[in-house]
């Protein structure tokens, strides 16, 4: 009975507290002004209300009677601060904003906000202040973010690895090339900030490496309707078309967005890969011709019940059809470099794959306090088909025909079904901010694996080669989190996250089952020091697991040739993480980062050898621990009215060791990124992009890594009033950023392998906007978000 009345303390509005009206209009000194963003804080110095200004420049907020600010902010303005003390309807009259502009030949450069802000446990970067993101993207911008930076489709975090990216609290289902094309659908002129949550607290999932990369919409636009449609091309050594269409709604009650994107078109991969065998060199190289077609959309809508509750739902549906055809041959050479034979292998791969992702969600205002209680149901489904066919001959150096090395085809079908659900209570102190919640997750999944022997022209089932693989995960979570202001110096916030996670693996091939149950604590802990404008202090400290992809855990086998595979691990277990991080910042334009990880039971690629039959084979294991540390400096700098660049310089070692025995010797070196990104304002509506990146070779753990650079030079063009933009981009233009010399020595044989995913490409872009430009979307958080990465 306690704990009944307990949660219906927790639960139930509190009717009684005894409310206000503040109301008010903003003007300039000729007009009202409309869409200027209303802020209400606390006097701990948090949002928790707001608004916008209606056409006639008027606003109403209903607050519970009690001590606050409210700040007033509108692009080409001054901000607005007041504190007021609301004991009974009040009527602040007419606020009078007073413009802040300054003309560069022909440009006008708005300033707001400070343009780097470090709060408790991220770093918020406004563009308000930055004419390199005045009509650009949400890629852009995020480039231009400090210590962030975008190399081969991947957005890193520097010194913390590849990070994930949320659009106002909701994870971006996608990776790579499909990521940046979502992210230049999104105008820079409707985010208002960037948060880089380089260690994410309790409240966001234990699962990944990287930190996060929230990007915060505008909101509080109500009666309002925007419509983009992008069509763009790029041209590597093959073409790719790409049209995409955004729809935005929001009037009275309703808020819907609908989205619908297609790509069709070709790109060009390049592998070569050598193994240093003691009789000689086997030397591959392989050329693909893939298929980049996708075919993707989206539906949102949300109602507002009252003016404390709103409920929605989400659909997203994607589906791709990256066929492939590839030409292999592998030269083998004896001690004196001659060639002895060679394999020729031609094959062709149907692909198909897709994913359905349904959420529906209920928010609640349980009071004027801000108490907030959320729910969320999600159902993800991921099913992918492979099939492929391949035939291997082998040839004497002259030439002549010998055998069919191999002749084979691969089927493998995997459908994976996750349900989760979740709850988030946001319940406000008068001595701390806590937050609290719960989610349960359920996920199956199910592989088949068929290899035919067609080496006689008849497929014949090969029941050794082929396996059924069943795959079940249950994971119970609860987290809670505490923050708290001590004065306007100090901040601190404290989280604990609790998982439970039941596992069980099972191959009928091997009759084998592997089952692995556990319990774990993941704290986090910020602390912040501000001890004047110009210094902020930062520390933090948050335990992470990095849990395997479903698809690494299939032990199915893919052949390039009968002495060349790769296969997947059923064994593998999750890796995990401290990560312990130090900031400084000087006047918000110098920063630097000192950090700390240590990752126990890491997991990764394994590139061995079999020297007594030649054979080569990649393969996933838990093998090393490692302590990661390092150091960066970033740089925010406007040289002139027309030039202004974002730069920074990481200093990244390591200490790796092995915990199985693979019959290797790690080493690491000193990692050096640099990267430097230049924006340059030719005129109102022209912008030139320069920027530059290098990395030099350097050894980490089991392997060694040539060396990456990229130069790339992009322009922009606005016409009629930003309607209408033009973009050009020369990626990678030297050919310099693609992965090469990725080499390791096991079992006493070195192996070196590189890859180009057509990095180097020219793109023509055409954007049409119309409608209203003034969004408001809110997007949902999915519950199911860690399964659905580690599905793609």
């Amino acid at each position: 009975m306690k704990k009944l009345n307990l949660l219906i303390f927790l639960l139930l509005p509190l009717f009684c507290l005894a409310q206000s009206t503040l109301k008010s209009k903003v003007a300039s000194e000729t007009k009202a002004l409309e869409w200027a963003e209303i802020s209400i804080l606390n006097k701990e110095g948090k949002i928790i209300d707001g608004t916008t200004t209606k056409e006639d420049g008027s606003f109403e907020i209903k607050l519970k009677n009690g001590f606050y600010k409210i700040q007033i902010d509108l692009l080409g303005f001054t901000n607005y601060e007041k504190e007021i003390s609301l004991e009974k309807n009040t009527d602040l009259g007419t606020i009078i904003l007073k413009e802040n502009e300054t003309k560069l030949v022909e440009v006008v450069v708005q300033s707001k906000k400070k343009t780097i802000e470090q709060k408790t446990d991220r770093l918020v970067y406004n563009l308000e202040n930055n004419v390199t993101t005045t009509g650009g993207d949400a890629l852009s911008a995020i480039n231009t973010a400090p210590g962030v930076v975008v190399k081969n489709d991947v957005i890193t975090i520097l010194g913390k690895g590849t990070s994930r990216v949320m659009i106002d609290g909701r994870l971006i289902e996608l990776t790579g090339e499909e990521l940046n094309n979502f992210l230049k659908s999104i105008s820079a002129a409707d985010i208002k900030n960037i948060e880089i949550i380089s260690n994410p607290p309790a409240k966001y999932e234990a699962d990944g490496t990287g930190g996060l990369i929230n990007i915060i919409m505008k909101k509080g636009v109500r009666d309002s309707w925007k419509n983009s449609t992008t069509v763009s091309y790029d041209q590597n050594k093959y073409g790719i078309y790409t049209l995409r269409d955004n729809f935005f709604y929001n009037k009275n009650k309703f808020r819907l967005s609908a989205s619908v994107n297609g790509k069709t078109g070709y790109m060009n991969i390049d592998e070569i890969s050598k193994v240093y065998f003691e009789d000689g060199i086997s030397n591959m190289s392989a050329t693909t011709k893939m298929k980049n077609e996708n075919l993707s959309g989206k539906f949102a809508l949300d109602y507002d019940f009252s003016e404390k509750t709103t409920a929605g739902f989400q659909f997203i549906n994607d589906r791709n059809n990256p066929d492939f055809q590839s030409d292999i041959v592998i030269d083998r050479y004896d001690t004196e470099n001659q060639l002895k034979n060679y394999t020729i292998n031609k094959s062709y791969a149907d692909r198909a794959s897709g994913s359905l992702t349904y959420n529906a969600h209920l928010i609640t205002k349980l009071d004027s306090l801000n108490r907030k209680l959320s729910f969320d149901v999600d159902y993800f489904n991921y099913n992918s088909k492979f099939d492929r066919e391949f035939i291997a001959n082998d040839y004497l150096a002259d030439g002549t025909f010998v055998t069919v090395n191999q002749s084979g085809q691969n089927i493998s079908n995997q459908d994976i079904h996750n349900w989760s659900f979740k709850a988030d209570m946001e319940h406000p102190f008068e001595v701390l901010n806590l937050s609290y919640g719960a989610k349960m997750s359920f996920t199956n999944s199910v592989s088949d694996v068929l290899y035919y022997n067609t080496i006689s022209g008849t497929p014949e089932l090969d029941p050794l080669q082929s396996n059924r693989f069943n795959y079940t995960e249950n994971n119970q979570a609860f987290y809670v989190n505490g923050d708290k202001k001590i004065n306007e110096k100090w901040n601190f916030q404290v989280g604990l996250r609790l998982e439970n996670t039941q596992t069980k693996g099972f191959s009928e091939t091997l009759n084998q089952e592997t089952v692995n149950n556990y319990l774990k604590l993941f704290p986090t802990v910020f602390a912040s020091y501000k001890k004047n404008d110009n210094n902020t202090f930062t520390l933090n400290y948050g335990k992470r697991i990095n849990r395997p992809r479903f698809d690494l855990l299939n032990p199915f086998r893919i052949y390039i040739s009968s002495n060349s595979y790769s296969e997947g691990n059923p064994f593998l277990q999750p890796s995990f993480s401290d990560n312990f991080e130090f900031g400084y910042s000087y006047k918000e334009i110098l920063r630097t980062t000192v950090f700390v990880n240590s990752i126990t039971n890491g997991y990764g690629v394994l590139f061995t050898s079999n020297p007594a039959t030649n054979t080569q084979i990649v393969t996933r294991d838990n093998y090393f621990k490692s302590l990661n540390y390092g150091v960066g400096e970033s740089y925010s700098a406007t040289f002139t009215d027309w030039w202004t660049s974002e730069n920074s310089l990481y200093f990244l070692g390591a200490k790796t060791e092995f915990i199985k025995e693979i019959n290797a010797t790690p080493s690491n070196s000193l990692e050096v990124d640099f990267s430097t990104n230049n924006t340059f304002v030719l005129g109102k509506n022209s912008k030139l992009q320069i920027d530059f990146s290098y990395t030099p070779p350097y050894e980490s753990g089991l392997y060694k890594i040539g060396y990456t650079s990229s130069f790339d030079i992009g322009f922009k063009q606005d016409l009629f009033n930003k309607t209408v933009q033009i973009a050009f981009l020369a990626n990678d233009i030297f050919n310099t950023s693609y992965l090469k010399d990725f080499t390791s020595v096991v079992n006493g044989v070195k192996q070196v392998y590189s890859q180009n995913n057509s990095n180097r490409f020219v793109r023509l872009s055409v954007v049409y906007n119309f409608g209203n430009k003034k969004i408001n979307v809110k997007e949902r958080n999915f519950g199911n978000q860690e399964e659905r990465k580690r599905a793609n």
